[in-house]
C-alpha cells in the first residue's frame, strides 16, 4: 500500500498564494510608488532625508550645514533638508520608487506563474520568460539601483560645501546578485521542464 504525502497542493492553497501575492503588490505599490509621488507632487508630507556615507569621521553628531540642509552623523549620516523643492524631492525618492517599481514587476510575474499551477502548466514556456525576467529585475536591484542612489546624492548636494564629506561611492548587493543567479538557475530547470513536457506529449 503506497502511503499517500501529508501534505499536498490544493486549489485553496493555490488562491491563498494568489491572495498573498496579490495584496503584496498592493502593500508595495501604495507604499512604495504612490504615496511617495504623492510626496513629491505636494498633495502628502515630502521625504526630506536620506541615509549617506561620509568620506571623514568626524567627531561630533552635528557635521554641516548649508542653509535648510543638514548633514548629522558619524560614519553613517542622515541628509536632512527642512524645505526640498521639487526637484529635491523628486532625487530623492527615485531610489527607492524605482526599486519599489522592480518589486512589483516581480511580483505581478511570480503571481501570474501562480495561476500556472492552478491550471498545472507550471513549467510552460511563458513561465521561464517570466522568470528571467525576474531574474534579470533582481539583478538590476542589486547592481543598477545602488549606482542610481549614489548619482542622484551626488545631485542633491551639488554646489554644497557639505558636499565634500560625501563621496560618490556605492555597493552592490551581493545577496541581491546571488538571488538572481539563483533565479536565473531556476529559469533554465524551468527551460528544461518546458522542453522535456514537450517532448513527451509529442510521444503520447
Amino acid at each position: 500500500m503506497t502511503e499517500k504525502p501529508w501534505w499536498t497542493w490544493s486549489s485553496l492553497d493555490n488562491r491563498v498564494l494568489e491572495a498573498a501575492l496579490g495584496l503584496a503588490l498592493l502593500l508595495v505599490g501604495l507604499f512604495g510608488v504612490v504615496l511617495p509621488i504623492l510626496g513629491v507632487t505636494g498633495p502628502l508630507s515630502p521625504i526630506r532625508s536620506r541615509e549617506v556615507e561620509l568620506d571623514d569621521l568626524p567627531q561630533g553628531p552635528d557635521i554641516a550645514s548649508a542653509g535648510s540642509v543638514t548633514l548629522r552623523g558619524t560614519r553613517t549620516a542622515e541628509l536632512a533638508f527642512a524645505h526640498p523643492d521639487l526637484t529635491e524631492r523628486l532625487l530623492l525618492v527615485l531610489p527607492d520608487v524605482v526599486r519599489a517599481s522592480l518589486a512589483l514587476l516581480i511580483l505581478e510575474l511570480l503571481r501570474r506563474m501562480a495561476r500556472t499551477l492552478r491550471d498545472g502548466e507550471i513549467f510552460a514556456a511563458r513561465n521561464t520568460r517570466r522568470l528571467t525576467i525576474v531574474a534579470l529585475a533582481v539583478l538590476v536591484m542589486g547592481a543598477v539601483v545602488p549606482v542610481l542612489d549614489a548619482i542622484t546624492t551626488r545631485l542633491l548636494v551639488s554646489g554644497a560645501d557639505l558636499g565634500r564629506s560625501i563621496p560618490f561611492s556605492y555597493t552592490i548587493s551581493g545577496p541581491w546578485l546571488l538571488l538572481a543567479l539563483l533565479v536565473a538557475a531556476a529559469a533554465e530547470a524551468f527551460r528544461q521542464g518546458a522542453r522535456l513536457r514537450a517532448d513527451t506529449e509529442g510521444l503520447v
